[in-house]
């Protein structure tokens, strides 16, 4: 397993190692993991260097786990340019490493429902069979758009490895360290003028129980092809801020990526450029594949979701039954005029 450091990498290693039909599990980072991995192995190395041949060979793996794919850089200070390099040319690196492993059975690899984009003029809700639409200024969801790529390749390659292609939405809960879980933990949320963007979450818990089937052979797996990973439902960007109690901060959509480097600068890591612009429209999947694969929906819906998240990370300066209320008065305001 790839990013073994990261938060919910580790929690997944953990997860996995109390099934009794795992063996051995081998956890791969380029930095030393802050937590127990649960009896699991650690290795030092490197996705993006040749030596990970090795690796795989010398624990004779069976079944890989990207988990190593990321918009935001592992340790502080990374930047863009690294988190790309990690993202894509590791992902390559890696997917050229398992094409030379005998008796791989198994690549299951961690996507992004991103790569639908968030243009005015794509559907309203979009499926597995939706091309990528990654904008053509880059960022996080070019980078999932090419690695879904490098990943068919890789299967006409090795049509007997079961290639996994996991597409989650937001990913919160309590302890959660995704980008939108930074967004809303700053004291005032900032929005784009005029937009109120369509938003689904995925709970920490059921991307374990996903990653769990899907490693799996059988009856119990999910087997080969792409999933779109999401609770039940949706909110709107306007509902969860009140909810979580945080107020908003409307900018115009010509100063919004502007406003969000200015504090992408500052380390506001929930309030760069690129996760601004994603909050214009938002996004919204289908998840019937997933569904049809596992018996059944999520645990978690997404409103659920947020309220785990926000129970833990709220109130913020404006408690939700302060904002109901008001909300209430300036309903019925506007019903008596």
């Amino acid at each position: 397993m790839t990013g073994a450091a990261r938060q919910l990498s580790g929690r997944f290693v953990r997860h996995i190692r109390r099934d009794p039909d795992v063996v051995r599990v081998i956890g791969v980072d380029t930095r030393s993991p802050a937590y127990p991995l649960g009896g699991a192995e650690f290795v030092r190395a490197d996705i993006r260097q040749p030596s990970i041949v090795a690796v795989l060979a010398e624990y004779a793996v069976d079944t890989v786990v990207h988990l190593d794919v990321h918009g935001t850089p592992a340790t502080a200070g990374g930047g863009r340019a690294a988190v790309k390099e990690l993202n894509v040319l590791g992902t390559l690196q890696l997917l050229g490493a398992c094409q030379k492993v005998p008796g791989l059975r198994s690549v299951v690899v961690k996507s992004s429902t991103q790569i639908y984009g968030t243009a005015v003029r794509e559907p309203a809700v979009a499926d597995e069979a939706a091309p990528p639409k990654a904008p053509a200024g880059g960022g996080f969801a070019q980078d999932v758009a090419e690695i879904e790529g490098y990943l068919r390749g890789f299967a006409r390659r090795c049509p007997d490895v079961r290639v996994t292609v996991l597409r989650f939405a937001h990913v919160l809960g309590p302890a959660a360290d995704s980008r939108l879980a930074a967004y809303f933990k700053l004291p005032v949320l900032p929005t784009v003028l005029g937009y109120d963007p369509r938003l689904q979450f995925v709970h920490e818990d059921d991307v374990l129980d996903v990653l769990s089937r899907a490693v799996r052979d059988g009856r119990a797996g999910l087997g080969a092809g792409t999933f779109n990973v999401a609770g039940e439902g949706v909110l709107m960007l306007s509902q969860a801020a009140r909810r979580i109690g945080r107020p908003t901060l409307p900018v115009v959509k010509a100063l919004a990526p502007v406003l969000g480097s200015a504090l992408g600068a500052l380390g506001l890591g929930g309030a760069s450029a690129e996760q601004i612009r994603s909050l214009v429209h938002g996004r919204v999947v289908r998840t019937e594949r997933l569904r049809e694969a596992m018996g059944g929906p999520l645990r978690y819906t997404t409103p659920e979701t947020f309220a785990d998240f926000a129970a833990v990370h709220g109130p913020g300066l404006l408690p939700p039954d302060v904002v109901t209320r008001a909300v209430d008065r300036i309903e019925e305001v506007l019903r008596r005029g």
